[in-house]
């Protein structure tokens, strides 16, 4: 599985302690949605990904969505 993008919505507001603990698993994006929060981040195989929601299941997150989500491309043709 090549490096690929995820967006894994969790229920409810993430404390600082669990915030601290998610930043462990490497450059995830936290986004407060209330009544939701979204984490983005870049998953390098399955493994990486059966560890983040490893993860999230342990710090008692309840995983509502997961999806693959489009890579952002740091250049943009605004041309017409």
């Amino acid at each position: 599985m090549p490096p690929t993008r995820y967006e894994f919505r969790v229920s409810g507001h993430l404390s600082e302690t669990t915030r601290h603990a998610v930043d462990q698993l490497g450059r995830l994006e936290v986004v407060p949605a209330p009544p939701e929060t979204i984490i983005y981040g870049v998953v390098t195989d399955d493994a990486h990904l059966q560890g983040i929601i490893g993860l999230l299941d342990t710090l008692g997150l309840r995983l509502v969505a997961l999806q693959r989500v489009p890579e952002f491309s740091s250049e943009r043709n605004d041309s017409p």
